[in-house]
């Protein structure tokens, strides 16, 4: 059998690695938000791997700016959620739901507005996380108020801990 220490300096370098990872990314954001810049303002951008006709924009640069302008906050919500360790996480599914929505929408040739009627295709999903994330807060000060447990005891209690990134996405789908 293995050391248990060796195990866990194992595992702690594997946190600080994935740790410095997103705190690389978090603070490199600004630089990845002006990657649009690259792209060429004419409305036909060839490249070796694509062609992106610009139908509804008129320009490949002003699409480029619109999508870093709502890829670069889904990213940062997402590694938000998945590092979250709060009882209440579930409700960032809603802001990455409406990112998600929209970068489909600047995608889709076909639309006239970009951001109309996005909170009806929300609605949903917001039905079902807004109802269970209040009730596990009525549930959270209902033991609060008959237990003698301190909130964060309360929040460890509720919190789901996956164990892997794959574990955690089984549990929405």
């Amino acid at each position: 059998m293995k050391d248990p220490k060796s195990w866990f300096r194992r595992t702690d370098n594997k946190s600080v690695v994935v740790g410095t990872i997103i705190a690389t990314f978090i603070a490199a954001t600004p630089y990845l938000f002006y990657l649009y810049e690259s792209v060429p303002d004419q409305k036909v951008w060839n490249t070796l791997l694509f062609t992106y006709d610009s139908r509804y924009y008129g320009s490949v640069l002003t699409v480029a700016w619109t999508l870093t302008g709502k890829i670069i906050p889904l990213m940062l919500i997402l590694i938000w959620f998945y590092t979250c360790r709060h009882w209440w996480y579930h409700v960032l599914i809603v802001p990455i739901a409406m990112y998600s929505f929209q970068i489909f929408t600047i995608l889709n040739d076909d639309l006239i507005y970009v951001d109309s009627n996005q909170i009806l295709f929300l609605i949903p999903i917001m039905v079902i996380v807004i109802p269970s994330i209040y009730l596990i807060r009525a549930k959270m000060f209902d033991k609060l108020n008959t237990a003698n447990k301190s909130l964060q005891q309360l929040e460890d209690e509720f919190r789901i801990r996956p164990i892997s990134f794959w574990n955690k996405l089984k549990q929405y789908f």
